[in-house]
């Protein structure tokens, strides 16, 4: 795992963080959600996987990875969860709103990888489900 640099230079920071342990075992090893981006790969193509769809997406490209979800999301038919920072003023986030999904708040702030302490800003679960 790349370690993370409190710069603010923006070069020397990192986005690859793992998802937190309780949300992984809850989504990927318990309910049985594929992961397509798990640290360091990012695999845009699960046509090929009959299962639920895990997101924690690098969030120095949320939108990118959003889009894809919604594009996606009616082709594979399958129900997406995506972990992203709770920006409400975002563009990503209303055309999040737009498409129609569930949002699951997260109280508190969620630590990432290794870390002591907190993340920097709240998050949310956002439930595309197609049934």
């Amino acid at each position: 795992m790349k370690s993370y640099l409190q710069k603010h230079d923006k070069i020397s920071y990192s986005d690859h963080w793992s998802t937190p342990k309780e949300i992984y075992d809850l989504y990927i090893n318990q309910k049985g959600y594929y992961d397509p981006c798990p640290l360091g790969e990012n695999n845009f193509d699960f046509t090929f996987v009959n299962k639920p769809v895990f997101l924690n997406p690098p969030y120095s490209d949320v939108s990118r990875w959003i889009k894809w979800a919604i594009t996606n999301h009616f082709l594979s038919r399958k129900h997406i969860v995506i972990l992203i920072p709770s920006r409400t003023d975002t563009k990503y986030f209303h055309e999040l709103l737009k498409h129609g999904c569930d949002l699951e708040f997260i109280k508190g702030r969620l630590k990432f990888g290794e870390s002591k302490s907190g993340a920097p800003f709240p998050s949310v679960l956002v439930h595309l489900r197609y049934e």
